[in-house]
């Protein structure tokens, strides 16, 4: 018999089958993330996307819808999937202004996927989207104890890549030829936040998201330059 050294990965200790993400309601200082409703956030939502253009669509597997009732069959389809799904509110104004969900979900292992991202313009380059992030990504570590939480995104959307960078997620690498979306070729890149990262991710998050670094509405720093400073100030 040939003797042979083995290595195996780390023990996780008391580990148990984790619970699947909740349709709750999910509340922010800017913004709620509610469980997401045909009656009550598909035609804010609707109008939302509208004012976007077609080229909002170009990377996502849907849309772009043309009239309320086709995106509102969306909407109903997706509020009773096994998928949990968000309308993100604005507080302030009382409306919709964009959606996202945990699915793929794996409590087995812990591990759950952000998706459909859509985002109005409402939200672009807004704190509001940020603080969205945040509530979702702090109810999967912190709430229902995930181990991994994943992003994905096309290839050529580099806004999608550049947004999970911002956000703390590491890039793993491309899965080519993953798909075939709207007759074309998809190569899928995969980003990751898992457990051990979290706790200096909601350090930057909660120290971006403080009033102390905005002036005027404008922040004093940047979200990746607080993690930078955190992780330096550990080494």
């Amino acid at each position: 018999m040939t003797n042979m050294t083995q290595t195996l990965g780390t023990v996780v200790q008391n580990w148990t089958t984790r619970p699947r993400p909740s349709k709750i309601v999910l509340q922010g200082n800017l913004c709620t993330l509610e469980p997401l409703n045909g009656e009550k956030h598909a035609k804010d939502l609707f109008e939302s996307f509208k004012e976007a253009g077609d080229e909002f669509w170009t990377y996502i597997p849907i849309g772009p819808f043309d009239r309320l009732d086709d995106y509102r069959a969306l909407v109903d389809k997706l509020s009773v999937s096994d998928d949990a799904h968000f309308a993100i509110i604005n507080k302030e104004k009382g409306r919709a202004v964009g959606q996202l969900c945990l699915m793929r979900c794996d409590p087995a292992n812990g591990v759950v996927e952000v998706g459909f991202v859509l985002f109005s313009p409402h939200l672009w380059k807004t704190t509001m989207a940020t603080e969205a992030h945040y509530l979702l990504m702090k109810y999967v570590f912190e709430d229902l104890g995930y181990r991994r939480y994943e992003w994905k995104c096309n290839s050529h959307n580099g806004p999608s890549r550049k947004a999970a960078y911002r956000l703390g997620f590491q890039f793993e690498g491309t899965f080519r030829q993953a798909e075939v979306v709207k007759g074309r070729n998809r190569d899928t890149q995969w980003f990751s936040i898992i457990d051990k990262e979290w706790i200096d991710c909601r350090s930057a998050f909660d120290r971006w998201l403080s009033g102390e670094n905005f002036e005027d509405g404008k922040q004093k720093l940047a979200l990746s330059e607080i993690r930078s400073k955190i992780l330096a100030d550990k080494d």
